[in-house]
C-alpha cells in the first residue's frame, strides 16, 4: 500500500531510475578502481616473494618474513573480497543477506591481517584483548546471519549422492 503510493508521487520513478543508474555506474568505477588496487598488490607480492627468495633466501624460519608475506597475501585478498561484495547483485532481502557477510568476512579478513602482522614485542594487552574482542564479535554475528548450509549427502562408501539418488 505504502509503496503504490509512494509511486504515485510525481518524477518519484524517474528519479529512483536515476539513482539506480547512479548506483550502477557507482559500482563500475569502483570495481574497476579495486580491480587495479588487487592486481597491482598482487604484482608486489610476487615481486617481494620472487626478491626474497633469490636475494636473501626464503627462510620460512624468519618471523618477520613470514608476517610480511602474509601480510601482502592479506592484503590482496581483502581486495578480492571487497570487489566481490560490490559485484553482488541486488534482489531483496538476499542481496542485503550476502552484501552484510561479506562485510563481515572483510572485517574478519582485516582483523586476522592486524594479527598476523602485529609486532608482539610492541603490543599492549588491550590492544591484543580489543583485537580478539573484534574477531569474536565478528564471528558470533556472522554464525548468526549465515545461510543454511546444507551438508553433502554422502553415500556407504564416502561417494558423494545427488539430491534425486538420495530419495530412493
Amino acid at each position: 500500500m505504502l509503496l503504490a503510493m509512494i509511486k504515485n508521487i510525481p518524477g518519484f520513478l524517474k528519479l529512483a531510475r536515476a539513482f539506480d543508474l547512479f548506483e550502477e555506474a557507482a559500482m563500475v568505477i569502483l570495481t574497476l578502481c579495486i580491480t587495479v588496487v588487487a592486481c597491482v598488490g598482487l604484482l608486489h607480492v610476487v615481486v617481494a616473494v620472487i626478491r626474497m627468495a633469490l636475494g636473501a633466501g626464503l627462510d620460512p624460519t624468519s618471523p618477520a618474513l613470514l608476517q610480511a608475506i602474509f601480510g601482502m597475501f592479506f592484503t590482496v585478498l581483502i581486495a578480492l573480497e571487497f570487489k566481490h561484495s560490490i559485484l553482488v547483485m541486488p534482489d531483496g532481502q538476499a542481496h542485503s543477506m550476502a552484501r552484510m557477510r561479506s562485510v563481515l568476512l572483510i572485517g574478519m579478513m582485516a582483523t586476522v591481517r592486524k594479527f598476523i602482522v602485529l609486532d608482539l614485542n610492541g603490543v599492549n594487552v588491550q590492544e591484543m584483548a580489543a583485537l580478539s574482542g573484534a574477531v569474536l564479535a565478528l564471528g558470533i554475528v556472522y554464525w548468526l546471519v549465515r545461510g543454511k548450509v546444507t551438508p553433502p549427502l554422502v553415500d556407504g562408501s564416502g561417494g558423494l549422492l545427488s539430491a534425486s539418488d538420495a530419495e530412493h
